[in-house]
């Protein structure tokens, strides 16, 4: 279920203000952003500099020096004109390369970061035939020659997020919780993991929302030993005494989003507490988890940030987990960026992106407990000059039921 929005034009100037100022800093002559048919192919940067589709082929550029001309087809101009951000919006009706060309001769930049990137999904909205086609439009001049990567600067627009984006993500941390909390109350021995996330589910539609990501695989709700771990939704499967009952769940609120992993135990008979294995395994992952928030610093590398909760985990005598210890959050719930990862290949130079101030990240570390299942804990954290805080409040307490 998509839930149609109303683009914030506030919070679209505010982006293309702090883009200006990244230009500046990457001393990147101009920006390009290059579409068409967005209903279709949907560049991942648009709803930060435009908030709208268009339908024509259409380009946004911004200058270091502060100038912003978008060039649209006739009849998607007036959505532009309403935001309201670009100094000037150009139209056409027969031939896109015209004002294009005209624009460019006038700027005559000597670098043009175009919207494509081999390490960040969110900056590679620039398809192969669009590529070809803008070559063919500025063919006999010299800006093909000076095409580069917007990569860094998108990278660096979606990842520094501004107080009202910290804002909208802290409040759909606050519904999450509130969702888990109604959830937790209906587990109960016998019930399928379906019949948990069913009632996440209902919830979300309730309030009109979305989840993070794919509907059918969030929340995960995972119970015992035998439960599929990873990008998957609920199963038959039915709670028992003696399971952890693991949930990654997130939801999409006024455009931003949650990402948050909770670890519940269920008690058999005459259980009061938690067995020792399971115990040492959450309060392993709570530790992992507070050592790589120390850790985050502006300047420290995400690589570094990675290994200080892995050697937590394996220090412990537990395997590494086979994945990042944390990733950007923001507009999507994986959003580009660096990662808190290790340097494996499929990161490609990501784990050696330094923290900034205004990143958001999730932390989230986890472990095999043989015999009950899965301990994996997810918190949501805010990069800040003075080192890095919590926008929810941690687990740090495993949730007993029964």
């Amino acid at each position: 279920m998509t839930i149609q929005t109303i683009p914030d034009y506030t919070l679209i100037r505010e982006k293309l203000d702090q883009a200006v100022g990244v230009l500046k800093e990457k001393q990147i002559d101009c920006w390009l952003t290059f579409v068409r048919e967005t209903s279709a192919v949907l560049d991942p940067v648009l709803p930060f500099i435009y908030g709208h589709d268009v339908t024509w082929q259409s380009a946004f550029l911004l200058t270091r020096t502060g100038r912003r001309v978008a060039i649209l087809g006739r009849f998607d101009a007036e959505n532009a004109r309403r935001l309201g951000a670009y100094d000037e919006v150009l139209t056409y009706d027969a031939a896109f390369s015209e004002p294009l060309r005209q624009v460019l001769a006038e700027l005559d930049p000597q670098q043009i970061a175009l919207n494509y990137s081999t390490d960040n999904s969110h900056a590679d909205g620039l398809t192969h035939g669009l590529f070809l086609l803008l070559h063919e439009h500025l063919a006999g001049t010299p800006y093909p020659g000076r095409f580069v990567s917007a990569g860094p600067i998108i990278t660096a627009l979606r990842s520094r997020k501004t107080p009202a984006e910290v804002e909208r993500i802290q409040a759909a941390i606050t519904t999450t919780f509130d969702i888990y909390n109604r959830a937790f109350a209906a587990i109960a021995p016998g019930k399928q993991e379906r019949a948990i996330g069913q009632i996440m589910h209902d919830q979300v539609d309730a309030l009109g929302l979305e989840t993070s990501w794919e509907r059918a695989a969030c929340p995960a709700v995972n119970s015992g030993p035998d439960t599929p771990i990873g990008h998957a939704g609920p199963t038959e499967i039915r709670i028992e005494p003696g399971h952890i009952v693991h949930f990654d769940f997130g939801i999409r609120q006024n455009e931003y989003c949650s990402d948050i992993q909770r670890v519940t135990y269920v008690l058999r008979g005459g259980e009061t507490h938690a067995p020792a294995p399971v115990q040492r395994g959450f309060d392993t992952v709570v530790a992992a988890i507070q050592a790589a928030v120390a850790a985050m610093k502006p300047g420290v590398t995400g690589r570094e940030v990675d290994a200080v909760a892995r050697k937590v985990i394996t220090d412990a005598g537990y395997p590494e987990y086979k994945y990042a210890t944390g990733h950007h959050l923001g507009r999507a719930c994986h959003d580009g960026g660096g990662v808190l990862g290790p340097l494996w290949e499929r990161y490609g130079d990501t784990p050696n992106y330094p923290l900034e101030a205004g990143h958001v990240y999730t932390v989230e570390p986890g472990l095999f407990v043989e015999g009950y299942g899965y301990v994996g804990l997810e918190e949501d954290v805010l990069v800040t000059e003075e080192g890095t805080i919590f926008l929810g409040e941690p687990q740090t307490e495993l949730i007993l039921i029964g």
